[in-house]
């Protein structure tokens, strides 16, 4: 056991909780007024409902003992046998309660990560049980593929240092199957829906950008030269894709705020798997390339008039795509000597496992969710009626404003 390990993770398990009310403010500040609060509470409420749900089966499912590489098993119920003690399959200078903390805060977020894609137009009451389901049916199992011991993806060889495949391709694939069977809302690529407020949306990205040290460097899973690696990338590849998209942007018209902060997102979203196996000259690479592909595929977005509202395939999909693949190109044992060489130091092998891995759980996560989508809308509804998105989510679905 070690103490300074210890309360490295649990300052970043406080940092990556800090992510999802920041994530609210993020998409919070580009919504209309009258929807505000609501988009901030589909953040909020991720924090109770998923923590419940991790605790009680999700990280049995998830970290449990392996079945077929595919999920684990029921034996860690309600964290039964989760003690004090070191798990030494997953951390071995950390209470094993410590690592379970640290995994909830990441199996918190995803969820809310997927909200950007129907905000203003969703019944409060359909998004949690989607949730929960969704946290069930594809973040536990696919979070058991690439971390659990005997999971098929770890076995496969490939590297998700701190959840590119298992957080931000589960959610942007799954965002845009989701946009797919929502209705569009009223008046989309008609009428203007110009954010309400953004500062907002700056604070919650310099938030995420703060919180992300916690995501990327806690998942060295101590205080060590792996995390202070692990820290530096991600911070250089934010700031290399903020200057991206601010350059892109100026471009076609003036930099704005929203462009870089998204930018900068992106960013952190690119580095996420590949933080703990490149340098921070590669992350520069990483960070800006990952803009420019998530600018261009909310274009191309736009050209397919799919209302996914806060364009979370693009920037979280598309980022967390890249960055698998990145991850497969530019990682280096002397790095990370419990990692792997890319394809840039000889080793084609991990760039394979990288695109088979990812393709797999695109696929996996796209078609579970449009059923559950499917599902939802078949049996509740998943719509607000036409009145109550007039009126706005805040008043509808809340009862309450964010302006009076």
């Amino acid at each position: 056991m070690n103490t300074g390990d210890t309360a490295w993770i649990l300052i970043s398990s406080a940092l990556v909780m800090l992510m999802t009310p920041a994530l609210g403010l993020f998409y919070g500040g580009m919504v209309r007024k009258k929807n505000l609060l609501s988009t901030i509470m589909f953040s909020f409420s991720m924090i109770a409902l998923i923590s419940i749900q991790w605790i009680v089966y999700g990280y049995s499912l998830s970290f449990g003992p392996d079945v077929h590489g595919l999920i684990g098993t029921f034996k860690w119920l309600g964290l039964s046998g989760v003690g004090y003690a070191p798990n030494p399959d997953y951390a071995t200078t950390i209470p094993h309660l410590a690592f379970a903390t640290f995994q909830m805060m990441f199996a918190v977020i995803t969820p809310a990560l997927i909200s950007g894609a129907f905000v203003e137009r969703i019944k409060f009451s359909s998004f949690l049980i989607f949730s929960v389901l969704w946290a069930t049916l594809v973040y536990n199992p696919v979070c058991h593929w690439v971390w659990a011991l005997g999971g098929w993806i770890r076995n496969l060889g490939a590297l998700d240092f701190a959840g590119g495949t298992v957080v931000h391709i589960t959610a942007g694939f799954s965002a845009l199957a989701f946009s797919m069977v929502i209705k569009k809302r009223k008046g989309f690529s008609t009428v203007a829906m110009e954010p309400n407020n953004v500062p907002f949306t700056v604070i919650g990205a310099a938030l995420l950008w703060f919180g992300w040290f916690g995501f990327n460097g806690g998942s060295a899973l101590g205080s060590n030269g792996l995390a202070v690696n692990a820290f530096l990338t991600t911070n250089t590849a934010a700031a290399a894709a903020g200057l991206t998209w601010m350059a892109i942007n100026w471009l076609y018209r003036r930099p704005s705020a929203i462009g870089m902060a998204t930018g900068a997102v992106v960013g952190l979203v690119s580095i996420t798997p590949a933080s703990g196996f490149v340098s921070p000259a590669s992350a520069i690479v990483i960070g800006a390339v990952g803009a420019a592909i998530s600018y261009f595929c909310i274009m191309i977005r736009n050209h397919w008039k799919i209302d996914e509202s806060l364009d979370v395939w693009a920037c979280h999909g598309m980022g967390g795509l890249w960055g698998a693949i990145a991850t497969g190109i530019f990682a280096s044992k002397a790095i990370n000597p419990a990692g792997a060489d890319g394809l840039l130091l000889g080793n084609g092998a991990l760039l394979g496992a990288q695109v088979i891995s990812a393709a797999v759980v695109i696929v996996f996560s796209f078609a579970v969710t449009y059923g559950l989508a499917k599902l939802i809308d078949l049996v509740l509804g998943l719509s607000v009626t036409d009145a109550e998105e007039q009126v706005g989510l805040d008043i509808s679905q809340h009862g309450e404003e964010a302006y009076y």
